[in-house]
């Protein structure tokens, strides 16, 4: 049986943390550790941690992209944070 992916989340006032765990024999098996939006860039942390994972085919790693980047749209919109504060960096 193939282990299948999961995104795990902390749904916060101020921010949401992220992470990915494999599901295996019925077991959780932690694949990173929670990243926290806006605080840090949570949805390029994610890529980064998948693409050290060889064994991950592509399209799962497109699809936990795309619900990382859809739960933080979500999040944002049920807060009401429509100015989140950039970094520096991002202006």
């Amino acid at each position: 049986m193939k282990p299948k992916l999961q995104l795990n989340i902390l749904w916060l006032d101020t921010k949401i943390g992220l992470a990915v765990d494999q599901l295996q024999s019925g077991e959780r098996i932690p694949l990173t550790k929670y990243f926290f939006w806006p605080k840090t860039d949570a949805w390029d942390q994610i890529r980064r941690e998948l693409d050290t994972k060889s064994w991950i085919v592509n399209s799962e790693k497109v699809e936990l992209l795309s619900s990382t980047a859809t739960i933080m749209n979500q999040w944002q919109s049920s807060n009401n944070n429509t100015s989140i504060p950039m970094k520096k960096n991002e202006q």
